[in-house]
């Protein structure tokens, strides 16, 4: 008899500096995939790019060791494969693996930016979370700010710059940024997530600093206005009608809350649910549910927002389309407080995957003259 459970294709590593991020999410997820219900399929992906499914691709991966890749192994652009292609293996003949979803456990660049959502496109394979447009808009800062301004959201002054700028016209780039802004600035690279390369500038010379750092991961580079704040988060959980999570708080015990405090053991605590009034809380959810419509996503996304103290004004900071997932990250956590417990969000967001899959394709990919009159 047919097996009746589900192929499911983990993708997890990647090119990115939230690889290590990635390797705790995926363990998380792979370990709440029932296994009555789930054959899942282990995709591991170096930090140079090479897909692998042999051995044990996350114990692997995060043992650091260097895999031993024999062939080669990838999702054809093609929408009749459906799977896994495998060449040159050792009896060198091509082996295809069927997949019936698939879920990117991908943070950062090649993976969250809308790259392996084409891809899946492209292959005609049902995917956990957002399309490529909103995939691309949420990894790029400068992009997303730019929806959300035309959604009509709260935001903090901010402005983009190019790396080739700023290592041409250095002095220029800092006076410019001192002219639109106080101190203290946030500067970032305009598409990363987890922090990483993020620094807060409370002088010039700070600002020349960080401008080199945040340069070092991507060729644009944003600035954002500091405020004095609460930082506040909520997941959202849907399709065309998503649920919005109980709000939580995040408190860090270092300048802000940066690499070391998401991910070091004792580096922040997320209080749930955050301790504001209902009404304030009430428009957080109401922002992220908006936020999540303005890029036009799927299936899960975080939305931070920040709330400054002397004002109890609330602007949204950004939106994570594939936040971090381990069984002690925000967006987990935080539906677990709404009801929704973490293997059950699991089997939503494959249900939610399949569900928009399908929603697709009901749209004609064809067109000749007359046909549909």
């Amino acid at each position: 008899m047919a097996s009746m459970k589900l192929r499911v294709a983990v993708l997890f590593g990647g090119r990115s500096g939230e690889h290590e991020v990635s390797l705790a999410s995926a363990r998380s997820v792979i370990a709440a995939l029932n296994p009555a219900k789930y054959e899942v399929i282990l995709v591991g992906i170096t930090p140079e790019g090479r897909w692998f499914v042999s051995g044990d691709p996350l114990e692997t991966l995060a043992g650091g060791e260097e895999p031993n890749i024999e062939e080669l192994t990838f999702i054809p652009g093609d929408p009749s494969t459906k799977g896994l292609l495998t060449l040159g293996g050792l009896d060198h003949k091509p082996t295809t693996v069927s997949i019936d979803v698939v879920f990117p456990v991908l943070h950062g660049p090649y993976g969250e930016d809308g790259t392996v959502q084409g891809l899946l496109e492209l292959a005609g394979l049902p995917y956990v979370g957002g399309g490529v447009t909103a995939s691309a808009a949420g990894m790029d800062k400068a992009v997303m700010k730019a929806c959300f301004a035309a959604a009509g959201l709260p935001q903090l002054p901010f402005r983009e710059f190019k790396r080739k700028r700023w290592e041409a016209e250095g002095k220029a780039v800092l006076d410019e940024v001192e002219a639109g802004f106080t101190y203290p600035v946030f500067v970032k690279p305009t598409n990363l997530g987890s922090s990483v390369g993020v620094s807060k500038a409370k002088d010039r010379a700070g600002l020349e600093r960080a401008l080199d750092v945040a340069a070092m991961y991507d060729r644009k580079i944003i600035v954002e206005q500091g405020i004095e704040c609460r930082e506040l988060e909520c997941s959202v959980l849907g399709n065309d009608e998503p649920i919005a999570s109980v709000v939580g708080e995040v408190i860090t015990n270092r300048e802000f809350y940066d690499y070391e405090a998401k991910y070091l053991p004792g580096g922040c605590e997320l209080i749930i649910p955050a301790e504001i009034d209902e009404a304030v809380a009430e428009t957080v959810r109401e922002y992220a549910l908006w936020g999540f419509r303005a890029v036009d996503c799927a299936g899960l996304a975080r939305v931070d927002m920040l709330m400054e103290r002397a004002t109890g004004q609330v602007y949204v900071n950004e939106i994570n389309t594939i936040p971090g997932f381990t069984a002690t990250s925000a967006y987990p956590k935080l539906f677990e407080a709404t009801g929704v417990g973490y293997a059950e969000l699991v089997d939503r967001l494959i249900e939610l995957a399949l569900e928009r899959h399908e929603d697709k394709a009901r749209s004609k990919t064809t067109f000749r003259p007359g046909e549909d009159v």
